[in-house]
């Protein structure tokens, strides 16, 4: 499994996505997908935003659950997911990746995708259809945070950590950086 991760509004998706239509053996599997279908089930969520308001508990406990899907995957796949999720008060970081999820996954690569700081937090605020923090100083702790995890990931798993930029107007080269680990 290679793992793909990304800041919120780093284009991650978009990044995996055109690197997927040049590698069509892999299956891509979106984590937070696969939480909200078990949250929305669990809790009556209408919304993936509303995954980062339920309780520390309740996120670990539907991580768990994707965590005992995922580890039941076989073949080639990629996972879509954040490396680390912000609680909207702010008060706390929640791994996107716990150890107790990690530990039964076979993973072969971790890859970040982020981007230069302004340029997320234009993004952000171009993209209305999410709710998301614009101010660059909360956007640059989130992605130093999500550097720390990452190493932590690699540590944990022995795979390997890639960090790619995707940058404005340079989405190609980001799609080739990923289409390389591929």
């Amino acid at each position: 499994m290679i793992i793909v991760m990304g800041l919120p509004g780093a284009g991650k998706t978009t990044v995996l996505t055109k690197a997927a239509e040049q590698k069509s053996e892999y299956e891509i599997l979106n984590y937070g997908t696969l939480m909200f279908e078990i949250a929305k089930e669990k809790y009556g969520l209408e919304n993936r935003d509303e995954i980062r308001k339920l309780n520390a508990e309740q996120q670990k406990e539907v991580q768990a659950l994707v965590g005992k899907k995922l580890s039941e995957e076989k073949g080639k796949v990629i996972l879509d997911t954040h490396c680390s999720v912000l609680n909207p008060d702010k008060n706390f970081y929640l791994p996107g990746l716990p150890y107790s999820l990690l530990k039964d996954l076979d993973v072969n690569m971790l890859v970040l995708i982020t981007g230069e700081i302004n340029e997320l937090a234009e993004r952000r605020k171009k993209d209305t259809s999410r709710v998301r923090a614009v101010d660059p100083e909360e956007i640059r702790e989130h992605d130093q945070i999500n550097r720390m995890y990452l190493a932590s990931y690699s540590a944990l798993t022995g795979a390997p950590a890639k960090i790619i930029i995707n940058r404005n107007g340079k989405l190609e080269d980001a799609v080739k950086e990923l289409v390389g680990v591929l």
